[in-house]
């Protein structure tokens, strides 16, 4: 565990201490986020590119405490250049197509690298396996570059996207931890601490966003390592456990998907129909919502631990208890909301 722990407290003193910096470059290089329309929270200019931030306490901490390989190298050039996209647009806006290639592009590399997911054990019958052959390579890059994007969309409100992120590198170092990949695990905590040292500089209210070089960066890097610790040649339990770790950007993205498409929008298009924007409506502060959702964050987390230690039965428990925790959580914010909505009338 020593590891682990060095690479994450080495990862979150060099991001805590290098953001300020990284402000200071926003502003001279215009990666200003400006409050153009009703859909943003923020009311005033806020310098982006903290994702710069966390890569580089992400980089140093990994170089230092982890043992180079092929699979290593791939990942981190793909990091870096996912980063330079995010730094870019941050600055000058690129096209969707653009930015969606080059996240292919990213996948690719540490597909061909060997981060794959190979195999799953069959639901219906345990004792097989579902060998996924050539197919492993487009199915692992669905897999990163949806997540990639997931981490994106829920993006819109201070130390939102980077808290759960945080959340999410240390359920999957748990689990990787348990599994005895002891690579993954120093990886993935060198992902947590660089969110973690992030995290005061932007939680609410922000003093820099980490725009699309922190939110494309940790989705990426989170994909890949749920598929290096957990998917990897995994059990069908075990497939589960990054699903859970990282439930609130997917459930949010696929309700939006479905949302836009019934109204006949673009898939690509923004609204304010993520959760995050629903919580806000109904009341809640932007510190209450984010910490809201850090506490569903980390309850379907710990979760995940229990699930990867259970059978199918104790496994769907698990998962109907989560479902009715939430359900009670959300029913009990409105009951407070009424009383305080009764409370100004």
């Amino acid at each position: 565990m020593t590891k682990p722990i060095l690479a994450f407290i080495v990862s979150a003193l060099v991001c805590y201490f290098i953001t300020p910096l990284v402000i200071n470059l926003a502003y001279r290089i215009g990666a200003i986020d400006v409050p153009k329309d009703n859909r943003r929270v923020h009311k005033k200019p806020v310098p982006r590119l903290g994702g710069l931030a966390i890569f580089t306490g992400f980089g140093i901490s990994a170089m230092i405490f982890i043992q180079p390989t092929q699979e290593l190298l791939a990942i981190m050039l793909s990091s870096l250049i996912m980063v330079c996209m995010g730094i870019v647009d941050d600055t000058t806006p690129l096209k969707a197509k653009t930015k969606l290639f080059i996240q292919i592009l990213c996948a690719a590399i540490v597909t061909w690298a060997g981060v794959r997911i190979n195999f799953f054990t069959n639901p219906f019958r345990a004792e097989t396996l579902v060998v996924l052959k050539m197919l492993s390579i487009p199915v692992t890059i669905f897999w990163i570059v949806g997540i990639t994007n997931t981490v994106n969309l829920i993006d819109g409100l201070d130390g939102l996207a980077v808290g759960i992120s945080a959340i999410a590198a240390l359920t999957l170092t748990a689990v990787a931890l348990f599994s005895k990949q002891y690579a993954t695990a120093t990886l993935l905590m060198c992902v947590a601490g660089g969110a973690v040292g992030f995290l005061p500089h932007n939680f609410n209210p922000a003093k820099i966003f980490m725009g699309d070089t922190g939110s494309l960066f940790l989705g990426f890097i989170l994909s890949v390592a749920a598929v290096e610790g957990t998917i990897k040649g995994a059990t069908v339990v075990a497939v589960v456990i990054p699903l859970f770790a990282l439930a609130i950007p997917i459930l949010d993205t696929t309700f939006a998907i479905i949302r836009r498409y019934l109204a006949g929008k673009p898939i690509m298009e923004a609204d304010k129909g993520h959760l995050h924007h629903r919580l806000l409506a109904k009341g809640l502060s932007q510190k209450k919502t984010v910490v809201f959702l850090y506490a569903i964050a980390a309850v379907l987390g710990a979760s995940s631990l229990l699930i990867l230690r259970s059978d199918y039965l104790a496994a769907a428990l698990v998962i109907i208890a989560d479902a009715l925790l939430i359900l009670f959580g959300v029913k009990k914010l409105k009951i407070l909301e009424e009383v305080k909505t009764n409370e100004k009338n």
